[in-house]
């Protein structure tokens, strides 16, 4: 990441200077304010200073606006940019008034937590809010105490805290139609199998699978394939009607998985396509599915595509293919994101597990552990 220096009389003018030199992918690493000028220490003015930088493994283009095969960019998203922006403004401020009380330089131990949270890609608001709180709690101890405290603990109570807003958990059973929708490539028909496996095996439960995923015959007989081996019925529905007569056909049963077709859900497109051939009825829960391994920035755009149907849960798939794990606590922190399932595997139905704020945070802090 290459960084560079901002400097201007107000906090709004040095975003300006940022946004306009690097566009809506910068980062803030840090802001604070600076003395300019004077004569002897007379007539001296305060300056902001901002140090920003861009990820150069994205090609960011802040003069020419996005465009997703010709359709303007929907106003979600630029609302999504606008709330980012009010949020790191706030985050500065509170940050200068916190520097301002104490000048004191922060510990090399809150140092290397800060460098271990920016490689998690922990969202800076949320990451140097957490590093104010951890040197204040370092400072209030003595050397031989503050070696000693349990900081994984207090880490993970304070973010598990901030991640209260999101609803954890699987699913129930409270509904007969559960539909997985997604982005290609992301393992929903895996993450389907293993719930279908899971509801047949060990809960006894009556399972049918309807498959809408008509573009890729591929997944077609996958998912055909799985309900051989347990046993059970699975229709494909091409259109709107098909999918109505197969939802009649399996009325009676438990539990009625739907294996939607996965698409570039980053144009709107492709979703309002999905609406016309899937009924999403009030007897249907949809649970948008993402990988682990995609960038935040994108699961928060998808997601605020898809929250019109609406989403009642996130799987997020593909844990044993990654080592970062920000992003699922920026979701919770900024979105309240509700989050049912983590996949960390192919095994069906074995590499699945509920999530819970604690455990999601604990996937994150293992990675320090394992260079510590």
């Amino acid at each position: 990441m290459k960084v560079k220096k901002y400097t201007a009389n107000s906090l709004p003018e040095a975003m300006k200077l940022v946004r306009a030199d690097l566009g809506s992918g910068a980062v803030i690493l840090n802001t604070r304010e600076v003395q300019a000028g004077g004569f002897l220490g007379f007539f001296t003015k305060k300056n902001i200073e901002i140090f920003a930088g861009l990820d150069q493994d994205i090609d960011y283009h802040p003069k020419k606006p996005v465009v997703i095969n010709n359709e303007p960019v929907q106003s979600s998203v630029k609302d999504e940019e606008l709330t980012q922006e009010i949020r790191q403004l706030k985050q500065m401020v509170h940050n200068m008034t916190i520097q301002n009380k104490d000048s004191e330089p922060i510990p090399e131990f809150a140092e290397e937590w800060r460098s271990f949270l920016q490689l998690q890609e922990l969202e800076p608001g949320i990451s140097e809010d957490l590093i104010i709180q951890l040197t204040n709690k370092y400072r209030s101890f003595e050397p031989n105490e503050a070696q000693e405290y349990d900081w994984n603990k207090w880490m993970t109570d304070w973010l598990s805290a901030r991640m209260k807003k999101s609803d954890f958990g699987g699913f129930h059973y409270e509904t007969k139609f559960l539909n997985l929708i997604g982005p290609t490539g992301v393992g929903k028909t895996t993450t389907i199998a293993k719930i279908g496996a899971k509801a047949v095996l060990k809960d006894g439960k009556k399972v049918a699978f309807i498959t809408t995923d008509t573009y890729r015959i591929a997944a077609i007989e996958q998912l055909k394939t799985y309900a051989e081996i347990l046993n059970i019925p699975c229709e494909v529905a091409y259109t709107a009607d098909d999918f109505k007569r197969a939802k009649e056909k399996f009325n009676d049963y438990d539990l009625v998985l739907v294996d939607s077709a996965g698409r570039n859900f980053l144009n709107r497109f492709y979703i309002e396509e999905l609406q016309r051939i899937v009924h999403f009825d009030k007897d249907m829960k949809n649970y948008l599915v993402l990988s682990l391994t995609s960038k935040y920035k994108d699961m928060e755009t998808i997601y605020s595509q898809f929250k019109s149907l609406p989403v009642h849960k996130v799987i997020f798939t593909k844990k044993d293919e990654t080592t970062t794990f920000g992003a699922v606590l920026n979701l919770s922190i900024n979105h309240g994101v509700p989050i049912g399932y983590i996949t960390n595997g192919q095994n069906v139905p074995d590499d699945m597990f509920e999530a819970d704020a604690e455990e999601l945070v604990q996937m994150l802090l293992k990675e320090k552990l394992k260079h510590d």
